[in-house]
């Protein structure tokens, strides 16, 4: 493996230096890598990475590092049977005065999760002030595990309904 690399059908100067455990350390990388790409695309539309980017921008690690109001917007909107033209409205002001509150709150720069953002602000008696923002808030969480939990009975149900069962006849 310490011996140079020696390409076919291609320009030694192309890989000048290599040896051969540098060339197959890289064509094995590139190729996991390319493998995962293609199944998470497969696997994930757009619309679900864009949730995914959304409901990130909740996350209460770092002081709140990730928050960003738009993109929170922007996730209310993809559910107009739980937010009202007004309340979209309402939850600008609204994230504005909750991340403030939120940074200059002690009790909330030691949280990492969103379950524990949740119980803190129960626990504070801020539901009522926050209460767009809470429901968003309780969406998130549940939309996690709504969607693991159909993703899993998606999977089961493929396992017992192949091809061979889904048949009428012998």
């Amino acid at each position: 493996m310490d011996g140079k690399y020696t390409p076919i059908q291609r320009s030694a100067k192309f890989y000048k230096g290599a040896t051969n455990y540098n060339r197959f350390h890289t064509d094995m990388f590139w190729g996991v890598i390319d493998r995962q790409l293609v199944e998470l695309n497969n696997r994930f539309d757009e619309i679900s990475i864009e949730l995914l980017r959304c409901m990130a921008a909740f996350n209460p690690a770092n002081s709140f590092s990730a928050f960003d109001i738009e993109k929170l917007v922007k996730l209310a909107r993809f559910y107009p049977d739980d937010f009202d033209l007004e309340e979209i409205n309402q939850l600008r002001f609204q994230l504005r005065l909750y991340i403030a509150a939120m940074r200059n709150d002690e009790n909330f720069k030691i949280l990492k999760s969103l379950a524990e953002l949740s119980m803190m602000i129960v626990k504070r008696n801020m539901v009522s002030r926050y209460s767009i923002v809470y429901k968003l808030l309780k969406l998130v969480l549940v939309l996690s595990v709504a969607t693991a939990s159909v993703e899993m009975i998606f999977s089961a149900m493929n396992t017992i309904k192949n091809k061979l069962r889904s048949k009428m006849g012998f």
